[in-house]
């Protein structure tokens, strides 16, 4: 690898941050990402940023706000089911659920619209349970838009809770 280039997967580890993620914020920033083969990587192509591209990053990701406060249970995916209350204040029976893997970039395109959001939690979840997920807590509740209801939060976290209380463990490694 030529000197001064980083490779993005170690940007990532660097940052606290998902790969796909620093892909993201590369992207939306601009940067230009060299590839040069590596010696961990057998020899393959890897995507590398230059080490002021890296500073560039890791003001963006220092500056975007951390979210590491939000109750969120890892998986060995990353992979969650989360709970956010839109407008606490104003609204504060609006909540969406909805599926991620990154909750951190989920949520910036939320706080455009609905910057006082808050995330009550997150649930380890695959792919596949999302819609019996989202159907099954949400049932009852006025569906205002996709994944967007109308309900008691507190009543909404409880069926969160035992519905997730039900499927298979992510959190310890589990995946059947």
């Amino acid at each position: 690898m030529k000197k001064g280039y980083i490779a993005v997967s170690e940007v990532a580890s660097a940052l606290g941050k998902k790969k796909q993620s620093i892909f993201k914020i590369i992207k939306r920033l601009g940067i230009e990402k060299h590839f040069e083969k590596s010696d961990v990587a057998r020899g393959q192509k890897i995507a590398c940023i230059s080490g002021s591209d890296f500073e560039l990053v890791k003001e963006h990701v220092q500056s975007s706000g951390t979210t590491s406060a939000i109750p969120f249970i890892d998986s060995a995916s990353g992979e969650a089911l989360y709970l956010i209350q839109l407008e606490p204040e104003h609204d504060p029976t609006r909540f969406k659920l909805g599926f991620t893997s990154d909750i951190d970039e989920r949520l910036r395109p939320h706080r455009t619209v609905a910057p006082y959001s808050k995330v009550i939690k997150t649930w380890p979840c695959k792919p596949l349970w999302e819609k019996t997920a989202i159907e099954s807590i949400a049932r009852g509740c006025e569906k205002v838009h996709t994944e967007v209801f109308r309900g008691e939060i507190e009543a909404i976290l409880d069926r969160c809770e035992q519905f997730f209380m039900l499927m298979p463990s992510l959190a310890d490694g589990m995946t059947n």
